[in-house]
């Protein structure tokens, strides 16, 4: 009788895990019938709506001591996340790096310095625009100058050192690079290498992105719109005679230069500037290079 009921129990298993495709005996598929839909997975973070992290597979578990040396602080932090947007990485060689990028930065100074229509604006102009803008424009020069980096992820924390250093220094830590965030930079820095811009349009364009009449507070607006509208036409007219036989060429500049607004200033200064001049601000710096206070 038992062994009766085992081979029908067998035979049931069966033919359930044939009607849902999972693997038998006889082959290896993997799939899902159209009633049991696969689960949507993300590399990128969480699917949309939902605001924990699906690399955590659920509530983190974190160590034995972990849990004894919190318990009295509260809810446990969230444990290490791997997905993309939030791995964090650094500089895989940071001392060639940052120094091509501090070159980057004294030549995008000396750009400032030797545009006599910048000079003329009141200071605080001037320092709105480059608060606004400093951080496309040394994009533009790392472009220009064919800065290529490698990352490399920092290793996590240990639950015991995390503890420690909430307890010693209980403010907000310094955001870090992520690796989602160095990939869009990555991105960004290809596409203007893949449409082969000289030297002058080059500096036609920093010209469009820095006087930039949208910039709240500014006193000039109706000047800096003027001297935007000017670069725009310098560039347009380049663009002819350096691609006359691509006319979209302008409107697809126009259209990649729009996306370097998403490559935050901060990952800027943290990823190239803070392994050199620490917690600088950045723009404060470029004033003080340029005189203006």
């Amino acid at each position: 009788m038992v062994r009766q009921a085992g081979r029908v129990a067998a035979r049931a298993w069966r033919e359930g895990g044939n009607r849902l495709g999972l693997a038998t005996a006889g082959g290896s598929r993997l799939s899902f019938s159209p009633s049991f839909p696969a689960p949507a997975m993300s590399v990128g973070g969480p699917a949309a709506g939902s605001r924990a992290c699906q690399c955590q597979g659920g509530e983190s578990q974190h160590a034995i001591l972990y849990s004894l040396l919190s318990r009295s602080r509260g809810p446990s932090p969230p444990a290490h996340c791997l997905c993309a947007r939030s791995r964090t990485v650094c500089l895989r060689a940071p001392q060639h790096t940052c120094l091509a990028a501090a070159g980057v930065l004294a030549k995008t100074v000396a750009f400032l310095r030797n545009l006599p229509s910048f000079g003329l604006l009141p200071p605080g102009d001037q320092r709105l625009l480059l608060a606004n803008c400093w951080a496309p424009l040394f994009l533009l020069g790392l472009a220009q100058d064919a800065v290529t980096f490698e990352v490399t992820e920092m290793p996590a924390p240990s639950m015991l050192k995390k503890i420690l250093l909430e307890e010693r220094s209980p403010e907000p830590q310094r955001p870090q690079p992520t690796l989602a965030g160095v990939h869009r930079l990555q991105c960004c820095l290809h596409t203007f290498w893949s449409m082969d811009l000289s030297p002058k349009e080059y500096a036609y364009l920093k010209g469009a992105i820095l006087f930039n009449p949208d910039t709240p507070g500014l006193q000039t607006v109706s000047y800096i719109k003027g001297l935007h509208q000017e670069a725009e036409q310098a560039l347009q007219e380049a663009l002819a005679l350096h691609h006359p036989v691509d006319r979209g060429c302008f409107a697809r500049i126009l259209l990649v230069t729009s996306t370097l607004k998403s490559i935050p200033p901060a990952l800027l200064s943290s990823l190239f500037f803070h392994p050199m001049f620490g917690d600088a601000d950045i723009t404060s710096f470029i004033v003080d290079k340029l005189f203006l206070t």
